[in-house]
């Protein structure tokens, strides 16, 4: 027996009865109007995919609403997470965390991505634990191992030399396929067609304040293209030739610069040089027409032609935020520092009115921002 179908309906019926007995009802029109509007709710509830455990069954679910209130106003965008089956315990705390403190009031819709599929054990954990739709996808072979144009002997000798060196994953396949997927193919997957902004979301990560206002429409409203909350320097050791490669592309491609891009956040001398700053990705919040531009589809396709991301070991993390950088105008790049986020070791705890408003339950003093490490007062320069 369904409990949300039968309390649905009960509240329905005393709803009309109530309008009915005590004099309310109407006109004609007015009760036409009434009736329809429950129908939209009605319909607006099964299609955004609210999901309940029946008590009969655990493991099948029902599309059902749980109130007549309003939705409020929302933006074409999803969470999307890559995990794999044996990460579900570290996915879940993810989830309660970005359920509890902002999406329990949105319901956006997450997208699941693995190279393998999901086991029913994930799917039925997952949807128990989120108010949306939930879509899981396998990833394309060819969108995640490594391409047959790389000379395996060479990777194989390459990966070594960084084990050897105390690289951290120096020598995981896997890794980089993983930061190369994250790179060029993940918004290319069909089940993210149909959205324009994503958030990243990692297993294990931590959410410290509740997210009063929806980053997807401010991002939207405001014309931006990437969100942040930490920045760092990349370890130099894992990209020794990427800057190199990148002058390449902009000197065949200088009409993809906009004016007024950010190319001084990852470069202090216009561009001869990067300075190894980028935005954390682990966390990310942005527009996929950024990722799917001609711009940065000619640049991926470049940078994937030469090898880097197995010849040395590119991540995503810098290739995006050049990205970002080159390609969007400086006033498209957004630093969310309402948004209390960890990733360990490193986190960002909002200060002042931020942690105040958001009842943060981080000290804000243990915050990476402007540590040494960090690159956060670089790109406060940028508007000064």
């Amino acid at each position: 027996m369904l409990i949300p179908t039968r309390y649905y309906l009960l509240v329905v019926v005393v709803l009309i009865s109530a309008r009915y007995l005590f004099g309310i009802w109407g006109s004609a029109d007015s009760r036409s109007a009434y009736l329809t509007a429950l129908a939209e709710k009605w319909k607006h509830a099964q299609n955004a995919g609210l999901s309940y455990i029946t008590d009969g069954d655990p493991n099948v679910s029902s599309s059902l609403p749980i109130s007549l209130e309003e939705e409020p106003r929302r933006a074409n965008a999803s969470f999307v997470i890559l995990a794999r089956n044996g990460e579900l315990k570290e996915v879940i705390e993810s989830l309660k965390q970005i359920e509890d403190r902002f999406n329990r009031k949105y319901h956006y819709p997450y997208v699941f991505l693995n190279e393998q599929p999901f086991t029913n054990e994930f799917k039925r954990w997952t949807q128990e634990v989120i108010s949306s739709k939930a879509h899981y996808g396998v990833i394309p072979p060819d969108h995640w191992y490594q391409p047959g144009h790389i000379d395996e002997a060479r990777a194989a000798m390459m990966r070594q030399t960084l084990v050897d060196d105390d690289v951290i994953y120096g020598g995981s396949v896997s890794y980089r396929n993983m930061c190369r997927f994250n790179s060029g193919f993940f918004y290319r997957h069909p089940l993210m067609q149909q959205f324009r902004y994503y958030w990243r979301v990692e297993p294990g990560v931590k959410f410290f304040c509740d997210i009063e206002t929806d980053p997807f429409l401010y991002m939207q409203d405001h014309n931006k293209t990437y969100g942040f909350t930490i920045s760092l320097y990349e370890y130099e050791r894992t990209i020794p030739s990427l800057w190199v490669v990148t002058k390449e592309f902009m000197r065949r491609h200088p009409e993809y610069l906009p004016e007024d891009n950010a190319l001084s956040f990852i470069s202090d001398d216009q561009g001869e040089t990067y300075n190894l700053c980028h935005f954390w990705s682990n966390f990310e919040i942005a527009d996929m027409d950024l990722w799917r531009s001609e711009a940065y589809t000619k640049y991926f396709e470049f940078l994937d032609s030469v090898g880097g991301f197995y010849y040395e070991r590119w991540g995503d993390a810098p290739v995006h935020s050049i990205g970002a950088a080159l390609f969007s105008r400086k006033d498209q790049i957004h630093f969310f520092r309402e948004i209390g986020y960890r990733h360990d070791p490193f986190q960002h705890c909002p200060q002042g009115d931020h942690h105040r408003n958001g009842k943060c339950w981080c000290e804000e003093k243990d915050n990476f921002d402007y540590d040494g490490y960090s690159c956060t007062y670089r790109y406060d320069r940028l508007f000064t």
